[in-house]
């Protein structure tokens, strides 16, 4: 009978406790609360948490493969033959020079191949 007593009394509390708290909520936020315990610990247990590490999985390496190469390819060069022209130089009979030494040429300029210096 005393138990019964003492729990009634308990929910008169912790509904006055709550009727109490509106207030709190002025501002959308919840700033209070009633928690019980009665020896177990439920969902509301603060004690020690162990977190083990996850379990490591093992796979094995995939398979090597190596494809096999050609056979290298060597091509031989010819230092005497010459590269495909590709520049001009531009000769002025009249003026007897090349541009860019002589500006203007009244009689027309002449496309020649580079000349060696020797």
């Amino acid at each position: 009978m005393r138990v019964l007593k003492f729990l009634m009394a308990a929910c008169a509390a912790a509904l006055a406790l709550l009727a109490t708290a509106e207030p709190a909520e002025a501002h959308g936020r919840w700033r209070g609360g009633v928690v019980l315990h009665f020896g177990y610990p439920g969902p509301y247990y603060w004690g020690p948490r162990y977190y083990y590490p996850p379990p490591a999985y093992y796979y094995p390496a995939p398979p090597v493969v190596v494809a096999p190469s050609a056979p290298p390819v060597y091509v031989e060069r010819d230092d005497e033959a010459a590269p495909p022209q590709t520049e001009w130089w531009y000769w002025c009979p009249s003026a007897k020079g090349y541009y860019p030494y002589v500006k203007e040429c009244p009689g027309g300029w002449q496309r020649v191949p580079p000349q060696p210096v020797n």
